[in-house]
């Protein structure tokens, strides 16, 4: 039994590099089958976000070359590339490192929540694609309650911060007032309702959701008393709009310098701020060459961020803490559990020995022996059964000079004489 989890993320590799090897909901499935079809992997789970994509593993050996060269298949991407870029974490540090993601402490914005959401969505497409097993599934169990306990237990949640937040901060350093503003949010998924949100709690009145299909723009535009239109739509609504956020699952660019440099001199180049935050990218890169246009993507929101940060890290070292003890406490039960098998097929083995000696106490009760005489033979009888094997064995042992073997078998049988030393056995 091997944990692994292998991945890049935003510390490792750009947005240029995410983007390539993010996956969308709808490969999700038949990646994670087919990941386990040709690796050495027996149970897999994807987590693929803005900032990372990471895979968790089970399997019976370290087959990482193997899932490596899987990965850069799948994405079309050079092993080397995608080698240079990649972390793997192995058995307990692999443990660590999926908890300290749910818990938000390896996140671009500490301690943000929504990777715990993120998380159970992994997990639940796994159980979807058949590829979540029993140890998997524990850890994965293990890993919210210790992500629950970090939220519950420090102030790592505290003075809301998140990628939408640092969004709606930078824009309110290009725009002083807010309030005369128009809002464009491309997608209708968690993160543009977090700016949406944000938005709306500073202020913005004039907000507009475009997305795929009307209806879930619709869903989420009633919440905030905003607009919903249709992707297509996005054209003529970019000449009313100062601030532009984009966040969907596509995974061609939606919004293009063309559509934007007409709407610049509808315009008469008022400013537009504009934030993708969608990887891979909503917005051709080459938008941000126009005059009047301000363009950040992930990446560039770093700096706000760390700003909202501070009031956090006092919390990250308690976080830390709970987070080695739900690791530690997990890899304790998980080898107590390697113990159940061996202990079941010992009591199997016992009560078998068991029934043969009372059934045969019992025959000897019908011919009419005497009780006490049946009683003390099933008592040695049991005895001897019960001791045959482990006494072949321990002889074995001893004639091999395993002294090590020895010490274990005295503290498995609770025993208060000595092991003989090395001398002895000589």
């Amino acid at each position: 039994m091997a944990f692994i989890a292998l991945g890049i993320n935003h510390k490792t590799a750009s947005v240029a590099v995410r983007e390539r090897v993010a996956f969308t909901p709808e490969q999700l499935v038949e990646a994670l089958q087919q990941l386990c079809l040709r690796t050495a992997s027996r149970e897999a789970a994807i987590l693929s976000t803005c900032n990372r994509s990471e895979l968790y593993l089970e399997q019976d050996d370290l087959g990482v070359d193997a899932v490596l060269a899987w990965l850069a298949d799948y994405h079309r991407l050079s092993l080397d590339d995608l080698r240079a870029c990649a972390y793997v974490h192995q058995d307990d540090a692999a443990v660590r490192h999926m908890m300290r993601v749910a818990s938000g402490l390896d996140s671009m914005v500490l301690g943000e929540p929504q990777i715990l959401g993120q998380m159970k969505s992994a997990y639940a497409v796994a159980r979807e694609a058949g590829t979540l097993g029993p140890l998997l599934g524990r850890l994965f169990q293990a890993t919210f309650s210790t992500a629950k306990t970090v939220r519950t237990d420090t102030a790592i949640g505290e003075n809301p911060v998140s990628v939408a937040f640092a969004a709606v901060s930078l824009a309110k350093q290009i725009f002083s007032d807010l309030h005369d503003s128009q809002a464009l949010l491309i997608g209708a998924g968690e993160t543009i309702t977090l700016v949406a949100r944000h938005l709306y709690e500073q202020g913005v009145k004039r907000i507009v959701v475009a997305n795929r299909t009307l209806e879930r723009a619709s869903s989420l535009a009633e919440q905030f008393g905003a607009h919903a239109v249709l992707l297509s739509d996005i054209p003529q609504e970019l000449v009313s709009s100062d601030i532009v956020i984009s966040s969907t699952a596509s995974q061609l660019p939606i919004l293009g310098k063309g559509a934007v440099e007409s709407a610049l001199k509808r315009r008469k180049h008022k400013p537009i701020f504009m934030v993708d935050i969608a990887v891979p990218r909503d917005i051709e890169p080459q938008v941000g060459q126009l005059d009047d246009v301000y363009l950040y993507t992930v990446d560039d929101l770093h700096e706000v961020i760390a700003e909202n940060l501070k009031s956090r890290q006092g919390a990250a070292q308690a976080a830390e803490e709970l987070v080695s003890v739900g690791a530690e406490d997990f890899m304790l039960r998980l080898r107590e559990l390697a113990a159940v098998d061996v202990l079941k097929a010992y009591r199997q083995q016992a009560e078998r020995l068991r029934d043969e000696e009372l059934a045969k106490a019992q025959r000897l009760l019908g011919k009419g022996a005497s009780a006490d005489e049946v009683l003390a033979q099933l008592a040695r009888g049991l005895t001897n059964k019960l001791l045959h094997a482990p006494s072949v064995q321990l002889k074995k042992l001893s004639a091999e000079g395993r002294v090590d073997a020895l010490a274990v078998a005295q503290e498995l049988f609770a025993l208060d004489e000595g092991v003989p030393s090395d001398k002895s056995l000589s």
